[in-house]
């Protein structure tokens, strides 16, 4: 299982974010991202949304819950997919940051200062966590599939006429007002060139930071897989030429 150091905070006394975690069948490692999460002082709220788990991921939800206030857990009835998970979690946010955070430990909280500075700066009003610019660690594993997040990446921007560098990260953040005034469809992956075809779309200042990945194997729980990658491209065609 991969272990994330837990950090020092930075100074930074205002609790403004939304921390939206779509969950599906994640008990090994849910009880674990939480508690990361509800270290960081800039988190006011941890929206988890259980997208029909058939483990012991909401059980252990129900424990959490009781510990934290901060903590809202709500539950799909059926496998609906990522991307509405997502969706309704941001529909709940009441902080003027909202974040995505996956719960499987590939990316680490510890790094939200950096994510939301330039949205406490007033500079932007969106930002992109790259996982491939910068320094920071990143753990080394296939190939092929960062041959493909680049190609998604450069055909989204090829649609958007933007020039990120990794349009498939989790580690997004947005001021909630812009987020929750874009209408979002996609219920799986499809979610990542959708929102990012029309934050563009909606002229909002969008920046990119780097972040440290600590990326999981198939054997540990990984489900991306060849076919999300088609439906990724069918959206960014669909979103970035057809406009829908």
């Amino acid at each position: 299982m991969v272990k994330i150091t837990v950090c020092k905070n930075a100074n930074m006394n205002a609790k403004l974010l939304s921390v939206i975690i779509p969950v599906y069948n994640e008990q090994d490692t849910i009880e674990e991202i939480v508690s990361l999460v509800l270290k960081q002082d800039l988190v006011s709220e941890v929206i988890i949304v259980d997208d029909f788990s058939q483990d012991n991921t909401l059980q252990t939800l129900s424990k959490l819950g009781k510990n934290d206030h901060r903590i809202k857990i709500f539950q799909h009835k059926s496998n609906i997919g990522k991307g509405a998970a997502i969706r309704s979690g941001i529909q709940k946010a009441t902080s003027p940051i909202v974040i995505i955070q996956d719960a499987d430990l590939e990316y680490d909280p510890c790094e939200y200062p950096k994510m939301v500075r330039p949205i406490q700066a007033g500079k932007a009003d969106a930002v992109f966590g790259s996982r491939f610019i910068g320094s920071e660690e990143h753990r080394v594993l296939y190939f092929w599939h960062s041959v493909g997040n680049r190609l998604l990446t450069l055909l989204s921007n090829m649609v958007t006429n933007l020039n990120l560098t990794d349009m498939e990260t989790c580690y997004k953040a947005f001021r909630r007002e812009i987020i929750q005034s874009i209408q979002l469809v996609e219920d799986r992956f499809g979610f990542e060139p959708e929102v990012t075809a029309k934050i563009a779309r909606s002229g909002a200042r969008i920046y990119e930071v780097a972040i440290s990945y600590h990326g999981r194997t198939y054997a540990q729980g990984k489900k991306v897989n060849w076919k999300d990658g088609i439906s990724a491209i069918r959206c960014i065609f669909k979103y970035g030429f057809l406009r829908q």
